[in-house]
């Protein structure tokens, strides 16, 4: 993107972007680094998310899979009791950017997938989920990125034409879902870089983007 390139609203993603996000890491501390890996191995945890991540309650597909692995179901029960521990820390760099474009009067959405359930959790644990103008939830809208039509729908509802928004998400494939709709899409790797593509738009100045 030049430095001529400039946006109306931010678009973050939440997982991995603003909130840290590793599962892998909760199970090693809570089973030891091998017997996660005989885990995961055995339950497609993963696949469990994206159900619930669609809209299936997280209660009832954590049971369905424990009962379809009763050898394995406390392990698998983790992931909906103990939720909140592999869903930490906050990236501070990127909540201190959300709030300096809040400040700024820029409009700010999030677009996440992220389950109903897990989504509430996360909002109680971290108030500044609440700072977004509006929050494009695939859970509730039974749509994930990097399906076309969770980005048609923040583009309806919020108004903005696809080329004015500025949007960063730390999976490569949905960056590129972003930018096939005309999206100014950056690939989150960190808040610094965030940061600099953030002043390149000229929603933020250098100060106001800075650590600090």
């Amino acid at each position: 993107m030049g430095p001529d390139m400039t946006a109306d609203a931010v678009v973050f993603d939440i997982g991995r972007v603003l909130i840290d996000w590793q599962p892998e890491e909760f199970y090693d501390r809570a089973l030891g680094p091998d017997r996660r890996r005989t885990l995961f191995d055995a339950v497609d945890l993963y696949t469990m998310n994206a159900h619930v991540d669609r809209g299936a309650d997280l209660h009832d597909a954590v049971e369905a899979l424990a009962a379809a692995h009763p050898g394995w179901a406390a392990e698998i029960r983790l992931w909906r009791d103990s939720w909140l521990d592999m869903a930490q820390p906050e990236i501070p760099g990127s909540v201190r950017l959300l709030r300096a474009l809040k400040a700024r009067g820029v409009p700010v959405y999030a677009l996440t997938n992220f389950g109903i359930q897990t989504f509430e959790i996360a909002r109680a644990a971290y108030p500044f989920l609440d700072l977004f103008d509006a929050r494009f939830v695939s859970g509730h809208l039974r749509v994930m990125k990097p399906e076309a039509e969770i980005y048609a729908i923040l583009e309806a509802e919020t108004g903005h034409a696809p080329e004015r928004l500025i949007f960063t998400d730390d999976n490569a494939d949905n960056v590129a879902a972003a930018a096939a709709r005309g999206w100014q899409a950056h690939l989150f790797t960190g808040p610094d870089g965030w940061a600099a593509q953030l002043v390149r738009a000229g929603l933020l100045t250098e100060q106001e983007a800075a650590h600090g």
